[in-house]
């Protein structure tokens, strides 16, 4: 998303108050910014700079179909700007016009074909559209042209790691730099993989709680290769529960300042599967790796939801939103608790909602013929959910943190997953995972999309479960970047 400077030959006052938006865009003064180049868009309605940049502030408060708007009428003035098709794109990538978005990237190329941000972002429209061929082609094309681009590695370590290609998916994704702030803490060496034996090391906390729950496990992984301590960095609402990890000598919360230790190296979290060399055929998987602690498991066993479940009955967990800052929140979420309504016509199954945040008030209020016990307001902690899933005969969830707390438990866990983005770490069209081996059924939206398929299929499932047909629920039949 590039500013751009006016052309010569349009009205003095046009001009100035395209540099006043322009200067106030450049900041961060998106009202101001948006009100001037308004402004100067209507004094010269064919500055299609100031279309471009007027564009740029919309984008920059999200919103995104004016934002199109202006974008296209910036190319409708003057054909040959190439930021303008550029940032079309972005904006239609994240609208999912993507036809349209791949044509603009198309037309930009054919003004700038050696821009390697251009092939990046043409690569994010054609891994939406799932053609993965090409957008594999589309990340190689623009590594070709800026070896190391970071945005083209990302896009290439997706699309690697979705395919189980690890060895060099795990290597692009080095690209990312979400530990950034923990990197400038450092004072001693990022480990690469060198022997440990005797060595301190600081393992450092990266990206959601869902990530540390399900990479956590690598803890143990460095004390067999001879760590002798290991120091590790987490959110704090995962603090408590992470005591009862294995391999963990000293734990601290983001939210504190380090201890005065001279650590030998660190690494962040996710970097590990990359350097222990792990396959699809590898993942170290010694389920339960975390466990709820003994006295919060007595304290919610008298909880009366868990305490007065009818003899007989299956005690099934509910969540179904995850949080919704992520990026593709809108497909893997439910609209609301009554999409799962066809699973309360399965007799002998008392449900148990886990969810917070958001939708945490609809557990209160679920819809008729739907009863659930709503124990989201009285969560404290993953420790506390921890207690809870272990009392549960299965946890039905949506791609988010509560399911790998499930998986890392061992507790039966069934997850929805949406057609479109699906997350990598769930591999293609696999109904299990080598992540949570007999624990964990992946139940997939269709081609295209849609949750009723699913419903049905789970509400098939437990059908079977409840009728005691069903195991124990782990059988195995059940982000991106543009520049």
């Amino acid at each position: 998303m590039d500013v751009l400077n006016p052309v010569p030959g349009a009205p003095a006052s046009a001009e100035a108050l395209f540099f006043d938006g322009t200067q106030r865009l450049q900041q961060g003064d998106l009202a101001g910014a948006e009100a001037a180049l308004r402004a100067a868009v209507q004094l010269a309605p064919t500055l299609a700079e100031a279309h471009a940049n007027l564009g740029l502030a919309l984008e920059l408060r999200h919103a995104w179909p004016e934002a199109a708007d202006c974008y296209r009428q910036s190319i409708a003035h003057n054909p040959t700007l190439v930021d303008s098709y550029v940032n079309l794109a972005g904006v239609l990538i994240l609208l999912r016009q993507l036809d349209e978005a791949e044509a603009a990237c198309a037309m930009a190329l054919r003004l700038r074909r050696d821009d390697p941000h251009i092939w990046c972002n043409l690569g994010v429209v054609y891994a939406r559209m799932g053609l993965e061929v090409e957008s594999e082609e589309c990340c190689r094309e623009a590594l070709l042209l800026e070896p190391g681009y970071p945005k083209a590695r990302f896009n290439l370590a997706y699309l690697l790691l979705r395919q189980g290609r690890w060895e060099e998916g795990w290597a692009h994704f080095e690209s990312r730099d979400w530990y950034a702030s923990m990197a400038r803490l450092m004072h001693c060496p990022r480990w690469r993989g060198e022997p440990l034996a005797g060595q301190s090391i600081l393992v450092a906390y990266e990206a959601g709680h869902g990530d540390m729950l399900q990479f956590c496990r690598y803890v143990a992984e460095l004390k067999a290769r001879g760590a002798r301590h290991v120091t590790l960095v987490c959110h704090p609402p995962l603090k408590r529960l992470f005591a009862s990890l294995a391999g963990v000598d000293v734990l601290v919360g983001y939210d504190e300042d380090l201890p005065d230790t001279a650590w030998d190296c660190w690494t962040p979290l996710m970097s590990l599967p990359s350097l222990c060399q792990t396959r699809v055929d590898s993942v170290p998987a010694p389920l339960p790796y975390l466990h709820a602690e003994p006295a919060l498991l007595a304290e919610w066993a008298r909880h009366p939801a868990l305490a007065q479940v009818p003899v007989g009955h299956l005690r099934v967990g509910l969540v179904w939103k995850g949080s919704s800052s992520f990026e593709n929140d809108a497909e893997r979420s439910l609209a609301s608790l009554a999409t799962l309504l066809p699973l309360a016509a399965v007799p002998g199954v008392t449900f148990i909602s886990l969810q917070k945040g958001a939708g945490e008030d609809e557990a209160a209020h679920p819809p008729p013929g739907m009863a659930v016990h709503a124990l989201g307001p009285q969560i404290r902690d993953f420790a506390d959910t921890a207690a809870i899933l272990a009392q549960l005969d299965l946890l039905i969830s949506v791609d988010t943190g509560v399911a790998h707390l499930a998986g890392a438990l061992a507790v039966p866990c069934w997850v929805m997953l949406p057609d479109y983005l699906t997350d990598w770490r769930w591999l293609a069209e696999r109904s299990e995972t080598p992540w949570y081996p007999g624990v964990m059924r992946l139940f997939r939206q269709p081609a295209g999309g849609g949750w009723a398929p699913v419903v049905d299929a789970l509400a098939a499932a437990l059908h079977a479960f409840a009728a005691g047909a069903g195991g124990g629920g782990g059988a195995g039949n059940g982000g991106l970047r543009h520049a």
